[in-house]
Order: structure tokens, then sequence, then C-alpha cells
């Protein structure tokens, strides 16, 4: 993924989180408009991540000297980390939300993570 795809990507996702949390108060607008853009760059990054995983395999060959090892994916390391980050994020989010609208996002999002583990 270039810069210019992942620019579209966190544009498109911010795009949809507006509108996901339009019904938050005004005066809790500007105190969650930084967390959105996280969120949105998080899952741009998660996605590039993913496309780096699924091209070069969760696992590379370390090799040091006559040591010759498999290891973790840098990628896959980073995507692990950065997947848990997102949800907190997106939970951090979904607390302003009215209750109702809240259990509903946070079971959609408990099924991305899911999604991402498998």
């Amino acid at each position: 993924m270039d810069k210019i795809q992942k620019d579209k990507l966190i544009k498109s996702e911010l795009r949809k989180l507006n509108k996901f949390f339009q019904n938050i108060p005004e005066d809790k607008q500007k105190i969650i408009k930084g967390l959105k853009e996280q969120a949105a760059f998080m899952y741009a990054t998660l996605m590039e991540l993913q496309e780096i995983v699924n091209t070069e395999g969760p696992v590379t060959l370390f090799e040091q000297g006559k040591q010759r090892v498999l290891i973790e994916h840098p990628a896959s390391k980073a995507y692990n980390v950065l997947v848990r980050n997102y949800s907190n994020v997106i939970k951090q989010l979904l607390e302003l939300l009215p209750k109702e609208e809240a259990k509903q996002a946070e079971d959609e999002l408990m099924a991305f993570v899911k999604k991402a583990k498998g």
C-alpha cells in the first residue's frame, strides 16, 4: 500500500467514524477528535500490516552467522500490538455513545478483533 492509498483509507475511515459518532454532544466532539483521527490512522496501518503479513507470511527467516531461526515477522508483531491499541481507542469512543448504540458498536468491534486474530 503506497502513501496515497493509505491517506485515502485514513480519510475514508475518519468519515465513517465521524458519521458513526455524530450523536455525541458537541462539547465532547472536540475532545474525541484526536481519538477518531488516531483510530483512523491505526485502522489504515492495520490494513497495511495485514497486507504485508498476507504477502510475506507471519514468520520470517532470521540469520545470524551460522544460526538460522524462524521468527515472528516484524509486521505480524506490530499488527498484534496495534490491534490491541486500536481496540482500546475504539472502546474509549464507544463509552461516549448512548448505551443502545454502544452495545451494537461493541459487538461489531469484537467481530473485527476476532476476525483479525483468526
